[in-house]
């Protein structure tokens, strides 16, 4: 009985550690030849540090993340529009943490590594076919780098979680084309820098089209904070961009005009745009919501099934709710197409709701509104929104996301003992 995953990215490397926890054995095939510690950061929402502490991970989160304290949306004048506490300050009974995805892949990696063994992880052996057999999937693996045929494998069930540039998923849907852009580049890029609001808080300012977040993934040992940005921009509909690379580094010059005056006295903007490490370059794009993951003994997990904006923090935490559902799932119908089914049931209509609500900007719609009634900026938010607004909008996106504070600290453990 063995569960076979196609990618070592936080999704399938969370499912093969639920796997493990319930004593299900699995193996890892990864296309790229080494595992680094690549992009930038990210935040895990409550509802996934749940399943991770319920992993045994809480000392590795904290060792590697900051848990957040507060979600701060500003103008693009610099004046605060609505805040609200985040993660225990909220309510939650868990923390919610801002960390470097490189470094929380990794980590996933290592701990799979450790309590599993090295074997259960195959580098370079990326996914060609695979086929329905009796009682159970074969599939062929190839090294990517030099086309060299890596092999068969057989298990109960293939388990594709290669994320948004899938091959499983473009073999399953030809005519789909590349993810969808939605108009807007992102540079993103990690700064060193003196600690802004709480030392611990998330903030988004400007609007859709103008657009820029920062948030500390890391404390420095003079007291300062490692800041991640994410500056936003509309471009025309006639720019030509290149598909998603974690690695492409983007230019400053492209970008940084449009904040040059965005510097306010809880944030300098420009300062922490022109002291960057390093620049990345990346369209903001997602995939249109699939009716249908699981074909036979396979299904898709994480971006290869819901690629979405990343808008609201929720990209990787949707990752790892899909691993532990798909873990409760074959505990409960064992590895069976039944099992695939009962996940999918499960997860696909939750998430296909949340790609669409992040294309029309999530919770980040708030900025917009604000620009729309105040162009020019205003003296106090309650002069052109009211607070029954301003909490609405909060309220309805983790309804959403699946992570309202009374639901969540009131529902069972997914992998109930």
């Amino acid at each position: 009985m063995t569960v076979l995953i196609s990618g070592a990215g936080i999704g399938g490397l969370t499912l093969g550690l639920s796997l493990h926890q319930r004593g299900i054995p699995f193996r890892i095939f990864e296309a790229v030849r080494e595992l680094r510690p690549m992009g930038v950061g990210i935040n895990l929402q409550p509802h996934a540090v749940r399943e991770l502490f319920e992993l045994g991970l809480k000392e590795t989160l904290d060792e590697i993340g900051l848990r957040t304290e507060e979600l701060a949306y500003f103008s693009a004048q610099g004046t605060q529009i609505w805040s609200e506490p985040r993660g225990e300050l909220a309510g939650y009974q868990w923390p919610q943490y801002s960390l470097h995805r490189g470094k929380f892949q990794m980590a996933l990696f290592e701990e799979v590594v450790r309590r599993c063994g090295a074997e259960t992880v195959s580098t370079g052996a990326a996914l060609g076919h695979w086929d329905d057999i009796q009682d159970g999937v074969e599939i062929s693996l190839v090294d990517r780098g030099s086309g060299d045929e890596r092999g068969k494998a057989r298990g109960d069930v293939l388990i594709v979680a290669e994320g948004i540039n899938s091959t499983a998923r473009a073999r399953l849907y030809p005519d789909e084309g590349p993810a969808q852009w939605g108009g807007t580049m992102m540079w993103r890029g990690v700064t060193k820098g003196p600690r802004f609001l709480t030392g611990r808080s998330v903030t988004m300012t400007g609007r859709r089209d103008l657009k820029f977040a920062a948030y500390p993934i890391a404390d420095t040992q003079d007291g300062g904070s490692v800041i991640n940005w994410i500056a936003d921009m509309a471009m025309p509909k006639d720019y030509v961009w290149r598909q998603q690379d974690w690695n492409r580094e983007g230019g400053r010059a492209d970008f940084a005009r449009h904040f040059e005056d965005w510097s306010f006295d809880w944030l300098d903007v420009p300062a922490v745009i022109e002291n960057a490490d390093g620049i990345w370059e990346f369209p903001m794009v997602d995939r249109d919501p699939l009716d249908q993951w699981t074909f036979g003994r396979m299904t898709l997990l994480g971006d290869a099934a819901h690629a979405m904006y990343p808008i609201g923090s929720n990209g990787a935490s949707q990752c790892i709710l899909d691993a532990r559902h798909l873990t409760a799932a074959v505990g409960a119908h064992g590895l069976t197409p039944e099992a695939l089914e009962a996940y999918e049931a499960e997860r696909r209509p939750k998430v296909n709701a949340l790609v669409l609500a992040n294309r029309g900007d999530g919770p980040d719609k708030i900025l917009d509104i604000a620009a729309a009634r105040a162009p020019d900026g205003f003296a106090h938010i309650n002069d052109i929104m009211t607070q029954a607004e301003l909490d609405g909008m909060a309220k309805d996106y983790k309804a959403i996301a699946g992570m309202d504070v009374e639901t969540l600290n009131a529902r069972p453990s997914i992998l109930e003992s």
